[in-house]
């Protein structure tokens, strides 16, 4: 059987099973080899992430290791303003709850192919990179954005990965004021709650009545303490009571036995 010699339309947009729409990716415009990126637009219901709207988002997968976040940047900024890059090694939900740490605090980047997501500013981006022809090829390195590789690569990240001590005491001082912050948030919350739980003599707690829709929050440390002081008080309490209550009918048993 004779092979297939069906080729892609010229000025058109080559889509494959799946909804991805194949780009071309070329290093240099002397470069015979050319590399597939495969897109698509970002839909997951899971996703909740600010970070990444539904229908301002495209998702790339087959990044290469020379593309970085300004590389990819670069590369898509002609289909209209970028808002943010982010690239990671599996495709996952994203981590805008946890803090961003600097450079000098994370572990060494994996060297591989990557997946990415590019969150433009105007959703009429989407459609403008879907219809890209498959024949124009994504040139990666050009005279105004020269990306280095080899031994000129390994070279500049040898270079960088001296710390010079400012930048580094800058960046602890500033996780270390954020740190405090947030400590300062924290006991200003639970001086909050314990304010509000107002008790009386018997042991009673108010409770207030929170705008409509409020969760219920979860008891603080401080909170469980003392409610487990306030049950052990009420349990010595009941204790001497019963012991009150036995030596007073004991005495009247005597009195009666005398009597008789």
């Amino acid at each position: 059987m004779a092979p297939s010699k069906k080729k892609h339309a010229k000025n058109q947009a080559s889509v494959i099973p799946g909804g991805f729409t194949v780009l071309s990716l070329q290093f240099s415009s002397d470069s015979a080899a050319r590399h597939s990126l495969y897109v698509k637009e970002h839909r997951v219901r899971a996703e909740k992430s600010s970070h990444r709207p539904l229908d301002r988002t495209l998702f790339v997968l087959n990044i290469p290791p020379y593309c970085s976040e300004d590389v990819v940047k670069d590369l898509f900024s002609q289909f209209g303003s970028i808002q943010s890059v982010e690239l990671r090694d599996h495709p996952g939900s994203s981590q805008e709850a946890g803090p961003k740490l600097s450079k000098f605090f994370k572990p060494a980047e994996k060297q591989g192919f990557k997946v990415g997501y590019v969150v433009f500013q105007n959703s009429s981006s989407l459609p403008a990179v879907k219809s890209h022809p498959h024949d124009v090829p994504l040139v990666v390195c050009t005279e105004q954005r020269p990306v280095k590789t080899g031994l000129q690569k390994w070279i500049q990240q040898y270079t960088d990965s001296f710390i010079q001590p400012e930048q580094l005491q800058q960046k602890v001082d500033s996780f270390m004021e954020d740190y405090d912050k947030h400590k300062e948030e924290e006991a200003e919350r639970q001086k909050k709650e314990a304010e509000e739980e107002q008790e009386d003599e018997e042991g009673w707690v108010k409770v207030t009545r929170g705008h409509k829709g409020a969760k219920a929050r979860p008891h603080s440390e401080a909170a469980n303490q003392r409610t487990l002081q306030r049950e052990i008080t009420k349990k010595k309490r009941k204790e001497l009571l019963n012991f009150y209550t036995w030596q007073h009918r004991n005495t009247q048993k005597e009195r009666k036995s005398l009597i008789c």
